[in-house]
């Protein structure tokens, strides 16, 4: 037996997880500790644009038109990300904290809209005299709210991230943050369609109740002891540049546009066909509604897989820039074989093509955001993060609105002949979506590609030891 536990603690830090995250300064307890702010909105992201969205159109009969715009008022505060992480980098505090205070900003604005959505869907169901405008109203600013928290959580989240762990080690806590961030949606997504099985109005009020209390403990296990006090460093009396003078200071490292063109259009591209992959399914390859399902997860699997290489040849000293070309590249294909699944009548060729793009946003996400982060001064990583948040939140908004209106469209033209009769089938309509996020992804190759050149002779850092995250294969 003393053998057998032996060989078990030699085996658990070369297999164990994200064991390659940990560092002396942050290690792998205090890394996943902090990681839950992360699983706390990614049960946000679930219950908003999946549980409340297919509720309200179904259950309760709002009009789909209006559950979207709530769906995407989130992004009304994405553009705000950048100022969020300047003023979490210049905030003035006697308590010496710069970060937690707009985590937990950000988590009572979460709470805040979860407080507030129980009583909007009681009016929206109907259990009450008031009128339904009311309803919508309430429904709208606790969708604002939650989307602001979750924003600014996630924002100063990462740049805590970012200062806690030392530069070496951060390209493999950028791919634990996301696969927190992915295992808190999937987990979020079983543990809803569980309790919600049996739907009754009350058991989801109890749901959204259930949510905002967990926003909070989260957050706050994940806050607790992590930013150390500094009040030296956050006096009142020290000067504060202003955001003008901050950002012009960002975009005078020469790369920062180019980066954040790349991150718009590559996200753009990669996050157009969101809401269509399970449809695309259904109607044109006559998958189930199991089989749909299955593609979702194998989206999953295929981003889990981008985030394991991607931090694996970071932590190997390999250029970001040239990572996200990668997985720019990896989209090419899988977007092409997506295409072709259509006319070859073969799901199987759909499922390759569904894996390989979460494949290669995994790799893409991961690329640039630790390329964001390199573009940081000291100090100012809030401001470049939050960049790169607000670029890549709006435009995968942006996108996924515009994919679904250009099915729309397309589909409508085909069916009623406009378009000829070689374009009347229902797959056109998919297949023009597809088709223009293969341009973006050669847009965002012409974006990416001068930097790649200008990083070629950077010093690639040691070959980091052991196995984790970073060691899982692609």
């Amino acid at each position: 037996m003393v053998k057998v536990a032996r060989v078990w603690t030699y085996l658990t830090p070369r297999f164990l997880p994200f064991a390659d995250a940990a560092t002396p300064e942050l290690p792998l307890g205090r890394l996943l500790r902090l990681a839950l702010f992360q699983v706390s909105i990614g049960m946000a992201i679930v219950l908003l644009n999946g549980t409340l969205n297919r509720v309200m159109v179904v259950e309760l009969g709002v009009p789909t038109w209006l559950v979207a715009c709530m769906v995407s008022l989130p992004l009304v505060f994405a553009p705000l990300r950048a100022l969020v992480g300047f003023r979490s980098d210049t905030h003035r505090s006697v308590l010496g904290w710069k970060r937690v205070p707009y985590i937990w900003f950000g988590t009572l604005l979460q709470f805040g809209g979860f407080a507030i959505m129980p009583f909007a869907l009681i009016i929206l169901s109907g259990d009450t005299t008031g009128p339904v405008w009311v309803g919508h109203a309430g429904a709208a600013l606790a969708f604002l709210l939650v989307g602001a928290g979750l924003h600014t959580t996630q924002t100063a989240g990462l740049a805590l991230a970012t200062d806690l762990a030392p530069a070496e080690a951060r390209p493999r806590v950028v791919a634990l943050l996301y696969v927190m961030l992915l295992a808190g949606m999937v987990f979020s997504a079983l543990l809803f369609g569980a309790l919600l099985a049996d739907f009754t109005q009350l058991r989801l009020i109890q749901l959204v109740q259930g949510c905002a209390v967990a926003t909070v403990v989260l957050n706050v296990i994940a806050l607790w002891k992590q930013e150390p006090r500094n009040p030296a460093a956050t006096r009142p009396d020290l000067p504060r540049p202003s955001f003008s003078q901050s950002w012009a200071a960002f975009r005078s490292s020469g790369r920062a546009g180019r980066v954040l063109v790349a991150v718009g259009l590559g996200t753009a591209a990669f996050s157009m066909q969101d809401i269509l992959l399970e449809p695309y399914g259904g109607q044109i390859l006559n998958l189930t509604v199991g089989e749909t399902t299955a593609l979702t997860a194998l989206l999953a699997a295929g981003t889990l897989g981008g985030f394991a290489l991607a931090a694996r040849q970071l932590g190997r000293g390999a250029d970001p820039y040239r990572l996200a070309a990668l997985g720019v590249m990896a989209g090419l294909f899988a977007f092409s074989a997506v295409i072709f699944s259509a006319p070859m009548e073969s799901p199987m060729l759909c499922r390759i093509g569904t894996v390989l793009i979460g494949f290669g946003s995994g790799l893409f996400v991961v690329g640039t955001l630790t390329a964001a982060m390199a573009l940081a001064r000291d100090g100012e990583s809030g401001l470049a993060l939050g960049a790169w948040g607000a670029v890549q939140a709006t435009a995968a908004g942006t996108a996924i609105a515009m994919g679904g209106a250009i099915r729309d469209v397309v589909s409508s033209l085909g069916a009623q002949g406009v378009l000829g009769p070689v374009l009347a089938d229902p797959s056109v309509g998919y297949g023009a979506v597809y088709y223009l996020e293969i341009i973006l992804l050669f847009a965002t190759l012409a974006a990416i590609g001068p930097l790649v050149r200008t990083t070629a002779a950077v010093t690639r850092q040691p070959q980091p030891t052991g196995f984790g995250l970073a060691e899982f294969p692609g």
